[in-house]
């Protein structure tokens, strides 16, 4: 039974149903600009659903896992019936949408007074560039920082940088997200700033963030292992596919090379710590996510891999 007072119950549901109601809104605002909307947990920035490592493989993802960006919709009864089910926040899946968006941290708590932001280090980016800030759709974050959105330019697939541009300036396009406008997290609501429809990215923004070369031949990371034979060249060659990935495939070859590696240290043929300290230099390399987050993926998939194949473990 609950404590509060019958009125108490009453204010407290409108309160929510507004909430609701003012989120569902933003949901289907996005959506009929032609964004794909992802369902973000309710005062929170991350994506409902499982992450890949727990996927059950059934339903939805019957064949194979479905990622936010695969599962985000612009279907407005589905979007009613979710939020009708509870106030999700609001994600837009850029790549999907055809955006690129220029994320503009602030700094944190710890960091160094008087050092850049990203809006500074941005606005100091155009001055180099002998350009003004772009005007175009922007919104301003829950920690007062601000998203810049563009359109891609035609024929374009950008995806996902961090510190590409300028320290405190990531990118998202393909293989990424953001929290829309409306939505709602404890450090504040993310409002927008500049209505009006987002600018196509600015052709000097888009040769900076074009994806980089890939070498056309040989491992750009030197390997070094006491393994031999098929275990060292095993190594060597997962090593060679994560360096020369291509953006937006990085991730996705980490994984795969950490789960074929898995199995070489069950097997007793590679040391687990120089498999990671191989693959995490060969992630570093032309890096568009933190190094923690890379060493997160390698984590993940040499620890699925050992699994799956140590004896008594689940079947591969």
């Amino acid at each position: 039974m609950s404590n509060q007072s019958p009125i108490k119950e009453l204010e407290t549901s409108s309160m929510t149903h507004n909430a609701r109601s003012a989120l569902l809104s933003a949901a289907l605002e996005a959506a009929q600009r032609g964004w794909p909307v992802i369902l973000l947990h309710p005062r929170d920035k991350r994506p409902v659903g499982h992450a890949e490592k727990y996927c059950p493989h059934n339903g939805r993802c019957i064949e194979g896992h479905k990622t936010p960006e695969q599962r985000a919709t612009t279907d407005a009864a589905l979007l009613t019936a979710a939020w009708a089910q509870r106030p999700y926040n609001v994600g837009v899946a850029t790549g999907p949408s055809g955006l690129l968006v220029v994320d503009l941290d602030t700094l944190k708590p710890e960091e160094l007074k008087g050092a850049p932001d990203g809006a500074t280090s941005f606005a100091a980016l155009c001055e180099r560039a002998e350009q003004t800030v772009p005007a175009t759709y922007r919104v301003r974050t829950a920690r007062g920082g601000e998203h810049l959105y563009f359109t891609q330019p035609p024929g374009a697939r950008l995806h996902n940088t961090a510190g590409r541009l300028a320290k405190k300036i990531d990118t998202r396009g393909w293989g990424g997200y953001v929290v829309a406008a409306g939505s709602i997290t404890p450090d504040g609501v993310y409002e927008i700033l500049d209505d009006r429809p987002p600018a196509v990215l600015p052709e000097w923004l888009h040769e900076l963030l074009k994806p980089r070369p890939r070498p056309a031949h040989g491992s750009t990371v030197a390997v070094t292992t006491r393994a031999s034979g098929y275990a060292a060249a095993a190594l060597r060659g997962e090593v060679d596919n994560v360096a020369t990935a291509a953006d937006g495939t990085r991730n996705a070859t980490l994984l795969r090379a950490a789960r074929a590696l898995g199995r070489l240290i069950v097997s007793g043929d590679l040391d687990q710590s120089e498999v990671e300290e191989a693959l995490s230099r060969a992630a570093s390399g032309n890096a568009t996510q933190s190094q923690r987050y890379y060493d997160d993926v390698i984590t993940r998939g040499l620890d699925w891999s050992i699994a799956h194949n140590t004896p008594g473990g689940r079947a591969a």
